[in-house]
This record gives structure tokens, sequence and C-alpha cells, in this order.
């Protein structure tokens, strides 16, 4: 018999501990909650202690045919043993696996949450085959969510799901965001500039996500290179994960500048980072939603964003921030010098900071998760 426990599937720790850590604690305090990932999850999931069980199942994020049919195995184990009521994933790889070992085990309820498409930026075979993945995902899930109300039409669109299958949690993201430590602080942005070398005074551009060709970064770099020469006020800084080894480039890029160009790796404590930024730019080529343009709304700080789905959900175009065309350099340089603007700045960084706390608080998507997952549980 199935009970009304309920396990989350992700690939990293890292996945869970950015989006899901107040989900699963308030789902705890109601229901018996495990978490699979990759390895324990280490310091990552620390805040989970004692409230949610981390099964280790070695996920991988590329595509590995011996280790997936590992992982799809034990998966398969394990859900067979422990009859979970509904189980819930998250990112592709780990969606894929884990509902096709909750489809063979008879899981009742199957839940995914698509964040964006890989295939949107692929062409030919290569297309087809990912899209026909998240086809087979969704054919496979009984439930799916999906992070904005965009992706959802573009997925509905494109014959991927059904419409009746698919729901947003409020007004879009996963988890939406933590409005008390995503907010301004005078003293955090002030420490953070010395600490980095970055003047008072500088009118301080921020990227802060995982690097690479895909979230537009090189695109960044050119605008910006060009529009710094004239601006000698205007600084660059690059935040997160080098995951196609693009650094370099970025740096080549900006050698004109590069006194003013500051290019970081992970940080597990982003807020320091938009705090201390005036522009917020996320120049993505595909995304589900953008969640850190909500945390840099939420500390006051508007973005300039691509005018693609899931972006046009987290900006509201000349409002809380302003939208170029994708892939588009002299669109990107036009709208950062938009920017420069300083009342403009503030006009637009409040009217975001009010929508974040409005509309993405952490409370209202967590609310909104209880809710849905009950309404499964129940059906």
């Amino acid at each position: 018999m199935f009970n009304d426990r309920i396990c989350f599937v992700v690939s990293s720790p890292m996945t869970a501990r950015a989006f899901l850590t107040g989900h699963l604690l308030a789902l705890s305090r109601r229901y018996a909650v495990d978490l699979v990932c990759h390895a324990d999850g280490g310091a990552a999931l620390d805040s989970l202690a004692g409230k949610v069980a981390v099964i280790p199942v070695a996920i991988e994020r590329k595509v590995s045919p011996l280790a997936d049919l590992v992982a799809l195995l034990r998966l398969y184990r394990h859900f067979c043993t422990s009859r979970y009521g509904a189980i819930c994933s998250v990112t592709p790889k780990a969606g894929l696996l884990s509902l096709l070992a909750a489809f063979f085990s008879r899981t009742p309820v199957r839940i995914h949450i698509f964040t964006g498409q890989v295939w949107v930026t692929r062409s030919g075979v290569k297309r087809w085959l990912l899209k026909m993945i998240d086809k087979l995902m969704a054919w496979l899930a009984t439930d799916l969510l999906t992070d904005s109300p965009s992706q959802r039409e573009f997925l509905i669109a494109e014959g991927v799901v059904r419409p009746e299958k698919i729901q947003v949690l409020a007004g879009g993201s996963i988890c939406g965001v933590d409005v008390e430590r995503f907010q301004a602080r005078p003293g955090m942005r002030d420490s953070l500039r010395q600490e980095l070398g970055i003047p008072e005074d500088a009118v301080v551009v921020l990227f802060l996500g995982r690097m690479n060709r895909d979230k537009g970064v090189l695109d960044l770099a050119r605008a910006y290179a060009d529009l710094a020469v004239k601006n000698q006020g205007l600084w660059l800084l690059a935040v997160g994960p080098d995951e196609e080894n693009i650094q370099a480039d970025v740096a080549a890029i900006c050698a004109d500048v590069s006194s003013r160009t500051r290019l970081l790796g992970f940080t597990d404590q982003p807020e320091r980072f938009m705090v201390a930024a005036d522009i917020f730019a996320l120049p993505s080529y595909r995304e589900g939603f953008g969640s850190s343009v909500i945390e840099a709304a939420a500390c006051g700080v508007p973005s300039v964003c691509s005018r693609i789905y899931g972006l046009t959900d987290a900006v509201v175009d000349g409002v809380t921030g302003v939208l170029h065309t994708p892939a588009d350099v002299t669109d990107i340089k036009i709208r950062l010098e938009q920017l420069l603007d300083p009342a403009l700045r503030e006009r637009l960084g409040e009217a975001a900071r009010n929508r974040a706390v409005n509309e993405f608080s952490q409370q209202r998507l967590t609310d909104g998760m209880l809710s849905f997952i009950e309404s499964c549980l129940v059906r």
C-alpha cells in the first residue's frame, strides 16, 4: 500500500539548497519527506538535518549511460521499497530517471517541475531528441509544474504538454525570494565594494549565475567593454561557476577595461553581491523564470534582461527593469546606457522591490506548493 510519504529528487544538493529548502521544511511538518540527490549533500543540506531524510543516489548531470542505468535501478528499487505517495523531481536528468522509476514502481503521484528547456538553443537531431525527452517526462508525470506563465504557454504551444496537466505556482518561480535575506543593506554594500576595490560612486553591473554561453555572458562582456570605454565610472562584476571555461574569454573581451572588471567564482552568499550592485544583467538565451532577477529586485536593483519566455515574467519592461533583444550586443549596450541614469535606476529599483515582496515572497510560493501537493495526494 502507498502512503503519504513524499520524495523529492534532484541531481545536485545545491539545487535542493537553492530552490527547495523552504518547501521541504514546510512539507516535513505535515508529511514524512525524503530527498534523493547526488552524495549525501554535505554542509549544503545542514538545514534539513533531523527533518528530511537524505538518500544518496549518484545522478550525473551529463549523459553517462552506465551511471544513468545504475541510478535508474537504484531509484526503482528505492521507490518499490518505500512506496511513496508522491515523488517530485526538478531538473531534466533527475526528472527523466525518477519519473521512469516511479512509473514502473506504480507510484501514484508523479510530479515534475519544468525550469527551462535545454533544446530551445539547439538545432537538428539534438533539438528533436531533447524535446522528445521533455515530452516523455510530461507523459510519465501525473502532474506538472513550471516556474513561469510564459514557459507554460511555450510548452503548450510546442505540443510538449496538455494545458490541463500543467500549472504555475502563484505568479511564478520555484521558491520565490526570501525578502528578509535579500534587501538593501548599505553596510554590506560598502563592505563588499571595499573588499573588491570598487569605488563607492561606481555604477556596478552584476551578472550572477552559471557562466556559460547560453546565459549570454559573452554578449554582456562585449556590450560592457564598449560602454565602459566612454563611461569611466562603469564596472562589471561577474560571479558564478565557470561551467564552460569562458572566464578567460570574458577577460580577453574586457582587456581594455580590466581594472574595472571583477570575475569571481561560485558564492553561497549572492545577497552580498546583489546589494553591492546598481544594475543586474541576465542576457540569457533561455530561462525558465530567472530567480536571480527577483532576488536582485528584492534588493532594490533593476535588471537588464533578454526578452525571452521566463524573463518576461520576472521583469516588467520599463517598470522593474528593461528588456533587450536576445543575443543583440548593441541592444544590451543601449539598455545598460539607459540605466546609467540614477533617477531611473532608483525608480525602477523601488518598483522591483515592491513587486518582489508582493508577488514573489518565499512564503507565498511555499504556501502554493503545500496546497498543490495536498491536492495531488487527496485526489
